[in-house]
């Protein structure tokens, strides 16, 4: 039998993310039709109930009412606005594949604005809930508000490197972008699938599970989808690491005592603790396993800049734990809440972070490399220049003293 190559799992990927953006986006434009008309039929509510059970839809329904009452309209127009994000990102990774470039400008444009007015419908809601009073507590309006400031930060920096000619910083900004997004369907999966893991828990507790590992999910999956449109093995005027073994080591020994800060945390709390560790855990461990597998194979066939990238991101997701043991304790005093939940809120947001900073990382890398790059071109040419007038002074050019 002979084995998948590279290109049929990326098109086996690109249509699995195009297959459930098309089923997400009714569902997410049609989601919040039951608290504008009580009793008016949404698809999700429909297939949920066949999915899971009628009761857990109506306890959610039910639970939901009074966060999203008093910014109903915002909560449409972002639910609304979402769903047609998820169809153009596919759109726009077909239009960029094709290389039509007018089509993918216009798509472009489209794709940025409806981003901002959707999250900007998000942050009214965000504005006037109190962390304590959303759908499944301050974890999840925390988790929230990171993650509309993530997609809107990403965007612009999507703008700012294709206006900048930076095509290939411009991709990652924008997957990971499209990432971000993608949270929303990824949790819905996770409202049908985790209650037959784990039967008996309500959507508000699969959320305060689905929190603590979609983030790394996400953007894990963003930047393997860079990695698989950049095949470049050097990038010019790179030249040797930002993220050197020492440093590399000393992040994932942090990191380490970190992750068993955080385990023993979380066994404080019983069933519930033990819960929310496993489900952050497993997906760290995978995701860890590989970035290192993948940037040791880079190293070995001399693609030294997937090297470099992995291990920038290999170096961040060692510090994400770091981030999240300190964030947890901010979280608990600033905003008054109790130990679990500043500790799951602080675990959600570590990895979605620390891989937005890689990107910034990396990101910096690649100008900082075009401006040495830039550099050396004006010294090389004011070189030849000078060797130019010198050679016709030699000649006897006219204007010279012979």
């Amino acid at each position: 039998m002979r084995r998948p190559t590279n290109s049929t799992w990326r098109r086996a990927t690109m249509i699995a993310v195009t297959v459930v953006c098309l089923a997400y986006a009714p569902i997410a434009m049609t989601e919040l039709r039951p608290y504008a008309r009580p009793g008016a039929p949404a698809l999700g509510e429909w297939v949920m109930g066949r999915v899971v059970s009628p009761h857990y839809v109506t306890d959610a329904l039910a639970n939901r009412i009074a966060p999203y009452g008093h910014s109903l309209v915002p909560m449409i127009v972002h639910s609304v606005l979402g769903g047609t994000l998820v169809l153009l990102g596919p759109a726009q990774l077909l239009t960029a594949a094709g290389h039509r470039t007018r089509l993918h400008r216009a798509l472009g444009v489209v794709f940025a604005v409806t981003v901002y007015v959707s999250m900007a419908g998000a942050g009214i809601y965000l504005a006037r809930t109190a962390p304590e009073d959303a759908f499944s507590g301050a974890a999840f309006w925390i988790v929230l508000a990171t993650l509309l400031v993530g997609t809107v930060l990403s965007v612009t920096f999507g703008i700012l490197a294709a206006v900048r000619g930076l095509l290939d910083l411009h991709q990652r900004w924008m997957l990971l972008c499209y990432g971000f997004l993608l949270t929303a369907p990824l949790l819905r999966l996770e409202w049908g699938f985790l209650p037959r893991l784990l039967p008996g828990l309500t959507m508000e507790q699969i959320n305060q599970v689905a929190i603590t590992h979609l983030g790394l999910v996400v953007t894990f999956g963003a930047l393997v989808a860079s990695r698989a449109r950049d095949r470049r093995t050097t990038v010019e005027g790179v030249s040797g690491s930002w993220a050197p073994l020492p440093v590399l080591a000393v992040a994932q020994l942090a990191g380490a005592a970190a992750l068993l800060w955080i385990a023993y945390s979380y066994l404080d709390f019983g069933a519930t603790g033990r819960r929310l560790l496993w489900a952050y855990l497993l997906p760290y461990a995978v995701g860890y396993v590989a970035m290192a597998v993948n940037a040791r194979r880079a190293g070995r066939q001399g693609r030294r800049w997937a090297q470099e990238e992995w291990r920038l991101h290999l170096t961040a997701l060692g510090l994400a734990p770091v981030l999240s043991i300190v964030a947890g304790p901010v979280f608990q005093h600033a905003l008054g809440l109790d130990r679990l939940t500043a500790l799951t809120a602080g675990v959600a947001i570590g990895c979605g972070m620390l891989a937005f900073a890689a990107t910034t990382v990396v990101s910096l890398r690649v100008v900082r490399a075009r401006e040495v790059q830039a550099g050396e071109n004006r010294s090389v040419s004011g070189d030849r220049r000078e060797a130019a007038v010198a050679g016709a002074v030699r000649r006897g050019s006219p204007g010279s003293v012979n």
